[in-house]
């Protein structure tokens, strides 16, 4: 997935709600249903000579309109896992596959009915513990239906009809906050396809919600996302019920120090006197054929069938995506653990719905994206099935990143449309990304900050271990590679590298000698202690909350933003000389020609947002006890001026290069100014964030004089921003009194932030509060706009042109009614009812933000 920290079974993206949404229709009683069981019917009455059957995990009988499951004896109180996703959305409604839940279930038989209930296995504990019956009976597992059995088949396996289990709402199931939805319509929901395969039964529902009530009154705030008043929407869900192993497989025990998406329990067994939280890391079952060998042949590959929807001359690149992987798997003990084959054509009941098959999913959508979610065993963190999603637009998205970052180092790249071979190596990487989350493997933002600049740069350096460790991490092209470095054009694309082959090894290598996952964890931590001397070998420190500047997305070279940067905007000013040499004379519009403009001057505000988390930086490795040294330590003093230098040389001095009169006058009547005070606002606004000044306060309370202080920050950016103001005369262009204003309205913001209470003992962590109001921004902020208004009052009473002249006297009004406490700034619209997530936690991987 190329959006960032997807989850381990791929969330839906959620809506909060100011208050409860009105309970679902499905709680209410259905009409005419009796209240006690009625009596069982002979087999035949119920299942006549009209149903249509489908043998596999249960019998599955169609009746003219209504589903019946024949549950045998055996699958009665077996643990099984439903999971719920969109199969088909309404336009604007999300992403097809997006699930929308999933649960351990179990069907159990009651007398004359079968209850559906939904299983926990979060909690742990020892059967001879006495704590484990307080466990149980705090831990009761909800009943989710309750089915009349209405006959009884071979070895008195219940039938039951399960129609409304599909067509009504059940809470645990419904799309509702999904879809910011009112209500459900039966009258308008139907099962339209229920298909039995030998370890799971797949059901496809349309599923009609009703709209949300019309807001009253006028409308404030950004639009609600989901459906829209007056608007019902339809959406086919899909529901698969997968049998679980029999025998659970062993769980390994996660570690923070090595990324895997896991699943979490709480133990209350544990000796350590506390209700311990233990996490398994999620990965497939491989066990060696031979299991005295050093490398075996797995009992069981990995494979991943191709969808016969994916380009024909794409199949090559995609199965090699998937193979990509299986070096790291025999690193790991496991010769060819993992492979792609293309689905048989000669089998009529080959499926790819079926859940003994993995896939590559090839989607006919507009969507610039991809990812790579999996369904696993909860109780075990095995990995059960995954289907890698391609949507077919990542083919733009590929083209114009490809192009805006390296295109000047590969002549393929500078005539559009790419030849096939180049379009094939870049869906390749994008497949063994995805495949990369699919086999247990999250983000690792931290690997593109580990190699240094010279490494990067190094030609044979990056043919054998790439430009970044990893192929988790958001690392895109080699962007710094300079065109005298000779870097092949294979190696500016990421590809499998050192962290990868540790992951794997230390999720996948089995530890025989090891009954237990407590017993594996003397061998895990030694492993993992390698990380001290090799430090492309670490992962992301997730407590460093963005604090660390070598831990960021789309990132090269992070170890020194500051030269990679500087690097890379060489480069972007190459690339900006092709833009507009890049299209066929084929007369279509100049559409295009924007578009690929706009993904320039986007790489470049990427860039720049590397830099800025030096400031205020904090440098983070992850440890346990046992290793010296401190998790997080202050960038130095040195190396923060230096990135501020740079901003104020960059950035805040009007980018010249970035400006192209040519292209603007083919795509714009406007937006020259707009273009280069976006940049300028968004890096600010990333300067001032209230979490980054209270870091460099703490910081230079902690450090004295070997600390980077927000008062010296402050001072910096004033004397670049407005430097032009002490000239005399002071002429700043109009892209630089862009500039003036944005900051002068970004402190504003900050002062007039309201102050947040601090929390009462006890409560949920605070530290994203906005402004605590204990420590001295407010004052140091106050004291910038009363030195920027000094400076603009000068400036106005110093001679100049008409412009610059009523310029500064703004600037200096505006800094008097900033400090005047008579002065009320507007108050901040208020926020949506329904507000979306971020895009972080949307489904996906290669999305553009």
């Amino acid at each position: 997935m190329f959006l960032m920290r997807l989850s381990p079974i791929l969330a839906a993206a959620t809506f909060a709600f100011a208050q409860d949404p009105p309970k679902p229709e499905a709680a209410k009683p259905e009409a005419g249903r009796a209240a006690t069981a009625a009596e069982i019917k002979p087999y035949d009455r119920v299942v006549t000579k009209d149903a249509k059957t489908q043998q596999g995990l249960f019998t599955v009988h169609e009746i003219k309109d209504k589903y019946y499951f024949e549950i045998p004896a055996r699958r009665l109180s077996q643990d099984l896992l439903l999971v719920v996703s969109f199969k088909s959305n309404a336009s604007g409604l999300g992403y097809g596959g997006t699930e929308i839940a999933n649960h351990v279930i179990r069907w159990e038989r009651r007398g004359r009915r079968v209850l559906m209930r939904s299983i926990s296995s979060e909690i742990i504990t020892k059967d001879s513990d006495p704590v484990g019956l307080a466990a149980r009976a705090s831990s009761e597992n909800a009943v989710v239906m309750s089915f009349n059995i209405e006959a009884e088949g071979q070895g008195g396996a219940p039938v039951i009809d399960v129609t409304r289990l599909f067509t009504t709402e059940v809470p645990e199931f419904s799309a509702r906050r999904n879809l910011n939805a009112r209500g459900f319509d039966s009258s308008r929901s139907m099962i339209e396809k229920m298909r039995a395969f030998p370890a799971n039964v797949n059901v496809e529902a349309l599923h009609t919600y009703t709209p949300p009530d019309a807001p009253s009154g006028p409308s404030s705030g950004p639009p609600q996302t989901g459906m829209r008043p007056g608007q019902s929407a339809s959406v086919v869900a899909s529901y698969s019920m997968v049998e679980l192993p029999e025998k659970p497989m062993k769980p390994r025990l996660a570690d923070s120090r090595v990324g895997y998406f896991n699943t979490r329990k709480t133990d209350y067994s544990s000796p350590r006197h506390l209700a311990e939280s233990k996490r398994y890391i999620s990965r497939w079952r491989l066990e060696k054929k031979d299991p005295s060998a050093a490398v075996s042949e797995p009992v069981k590959p990995i494979v991943f069938y191709i969808d016969p929807a994916t380009p024909a001359w794409l199949v090559p690149s995609v199965k090699l995506g998937v193979e990509d992987w299986r070096p790291a798997f025999e690193a790991a003990g496991f010769r060819n653990a993992i492979e792609a084959r293309e689905v048989p054509k000669d089998d009529p009941d080959f499926s790819l719905e079926d859940a003994r098959h993995s896939s590559i999913r090839w989607l006919t959508s507009t969507i610039q994206n991809a990812y790579g979610p999996h369904i696993r065993d909860p109780r075990s963190g095995e990995i059960l099935e995954a289907d890698v999603k391609m949507y077919h637009n990542v083919l733009l998205l590929l083209r114009n990143w490809y192009f805006s970052q390296v295109g000047h180092l590969d002549e393929r790249a500078q005539k559009f449309p790419f030849p096939q071979d180049l379009m094939g190596e870049l869906v390749r990487h994008v497949v063994a990304h995805e495949v990369g989350h699919s086999i247990g493997l999250p983000h690792n933002m931290k690997a593109s900050g580990m190699y240094t600049i010279a490494q990067v740069r190094d030609k044979n350096w990056v043919a054998k271990y790439g430009h970044t460790p990893s192929l988790m991490d958001y690392s895109r092209f080699n962007y710094v590679a300079q065109p005298e470095d000779g870097i092949a054009t294979r190696d500016l694309i990421p590809k499998i590298g050192p962290y990868d082959l540790f992951a794997i090894k230390w999720g996948y290598a089995p530890i025989p000698q090891a009954p237990t996952a407590e017993a594996e964890r003397p061998v895990l931590n030694e492993w993992v202690r390698a990380q001290d001397s090799v430090p492309h070998l670490r992962f992301s420190v997730p407590s460093a909350s963005g604090s660390d500047p070598t831990d960021q997305t789309e990132a090269v070279g992070d170890a020194d933003a500051v030269a990679a940067t500087t690097l890379g905007t060489l480069n972007l000013k190459r690339v900006l000389n092709l833009v507009p040499r890049v299209f066929p004379p084929d007369g279509a519009s100049f559409d295009e020609l924007g578009e690929l403009y706009d993904t320039v001057l986007g790489q470049w505000r990427r860039e720049l947002g590397h830099v800025v988390p030096v400031i205020g930086g904090m440098n983070a490795q992850t440890k346990h006890w046992g290793q010296n040294g401190a998790v997080f330590t202050p960038v130095s003093r040195e190396r923060q001026k230096q990135a501020v230098q740079f901003l104020n040389q960059n950035v805040f001095a009007t980018p010249g290069w970035a400006i192209r009169p040519d292209i603007i006058a083919r795509t714009d009547p406007q937006g020259a100014l707009k273009k280069v005070a976006d940049a300028q606002r968004s890096v600010l606004t990333a300067i001032l964030q209230p979490l980054r000044l209270e870091r460099m306060m703490e910081s230079e309370a902690l450090h004295g004089a070997q600390a980077y202080g927000p008062a010296e920050l402050l001072s910096d950016l004033r004397g670049g921003i407005y430097s032009d103001l002490a000239a005399r005369p002071a002429k700043p262009d109009a892209y630089r009194r862009n500039l003036q204003r944005i900051y002068l309205d970004l402190v504003n913001d900050q002062i007039h932030r309201p102050v947040v209470a601090p929390p009462p003992a006890f409560a949920p962590d605070t530290r994203t509060t906005p402004y605590s109001g204990v420590n001295d921004t407010r004052a140091l902020l106050r004291s910038e706009v009363r030195a920027i208004g000094r400076m603009a009052r000068a400036a106005a009473g110093g001679g100049g042109d008409a412009v610059t002249l009523a310029h500064a006297a703004d600037l200096a009004d505006h800094a008097e009614r900033i400090l005047d406490p008579k002065f009320a700034p507007p108050a901040p619209a208020p926020a949506s009812t329904a507000t979306r997530r971020g895009l972080d936690e949307l489904p996906g991987c290669w999305h553009e933000w």
